[in-house]
């Protein structure tokens, strides 16, 4: 009987000790949390079994504004609506500059045909950003002619927005890309403390090697940080995966991570880190979401300091539009 006491109070001072050491009341809360607008105000569309070369622009929702992806309009809105980030694509093109531009090719969105990178800076500034795009099925086409001369060079959405914040997402895994990206980077005397990179592989080694300093993340990072994290976080300790780099947690998934959310947060802060929120995974689907709906945002709580992201900053950021705006 007297071994079974000790047992119990040996075990159940475990627990009191494992669970202070991750209680969230504990830690200091840090400042507020910040939006990550997807591709500035857009139309968006449901993911539900879009594929990674499906259009995506006859797939979108009725329009209820008339702001394109990845143009100055669109990051403006976003950034009004109260994002502190904006999520951006870029493509090389033909003549030194970075288009600002979303898909591999042209057809989808634009009335031009082709590789995107394939063109000249010029050529994609004469086209219509918005001609693609349909809500049901090309019965009616209501961006038609509205997006010309909208798609942009980074180096103007860089300029036009000086004090914004960007994740910059570069769509190949050409090495090369990062080596010329860094050198326009230097060419435009771009401010990378307020740039983090998403990049696949290859070029996400290039430029951490180029750059130490810059925040460069892709899916491998993302997946290494949170798979070992929620294997040892219980211990306090931060895994090497998750210094100078960002844990992205779906918002269904959050509160089952070590010290959630205020001891996290402090853990991931002195490690260089951020913590980011998506949207609710569904294991039978590759598609993440974002933030999308006030309903979503109310599952946050109110002591997260870290990234919201969301495809609907009109709705959810701090200045957000009606719901029922047109």
């Amino acid at each position: 009987m007297k071994k079974r006491i000790i047992l119990l109070s040996v075990v159940g001072a475990g627990f009191a000790a494992l669970y202070l050491a991750n209680a969230s009341w504990l830690a200091p809360r840090g400042e507020a949390a910040h939006f990550i607008a997807h591709r500035g105000v857009h139309q968006t569309f449901d993911v539900t079994g879009v594929g990674p070369d499906d259009c995506t622009a006859t797939r979108i929702r009725p329009v209820e504004h008339t702001f394109i992806e990845n143009t100055l309009p669109a990051i403006e809105a976003a950034f009004t609506a109260g994002a502190r980030r904006v999520e951006i694509d870029i493509h090389p093109t033909t003549d030194g500059e970075f288009a600002v531009f979303h898909d591999w090719t042209l057809d989808c969105r634009t009335d031009g045909q082709g590789v995107t990178r394939q063109h000249s800076m010029a050529q994609l500034r004469r086209l219509d950003a918005g001609h693609g795009y349909t809500a049901d099925g090309g019965e009616t086409w209501p961006l038609r002619g509205q997006g010309i001369g909208q798609i942009p060079s980074l180096a103007e959405v860089l300029s036009r927005f000086p004090d914004g914040e960007f994740v910059i997402n570069i769509k190949s895994n050409n090495p090369e890309e990062a080596t010329w990206l860094d050198t326009y980077l230097t060419r435009h005397n771009a401010n990378r403390n307020r740039l983090t990179i998403f990049a696949a592989e290859r070029p996400r080694h290039r430029l951490a090697a180029l750059d130490p300093s810059l925040r460069v993340i892709g899916r491998g990072t993302i997946k290494a940080c949170a798979t070992q994290y929620m294997a040892i976080g219980w211990s306090g300790i931060v895994p090497e995966a998750c210094h100078d780099t960002v844990l992205v947690l779906p918002v269904n998934y959050a509160p089952w991570a070590w010290g959630w959310p205020r001891r996290l947060e402090q853990r991931l802060r002195e490690a260089g880190s951020e913590v980011w929120l998506i949207g609710p995974m569904d294991p039978a689907s590759p598609n993440a979401s974002g933030i999308d709906s006030r309903d979503l945002l109310d599952a946050v709580p109110a002591d997260f300091s870290g990234g919201i992201f969301t495809n609907r900053i009109e709705r959810v950021g701090p200045h957000a539009w009606p719901e029922d705006a047109g």
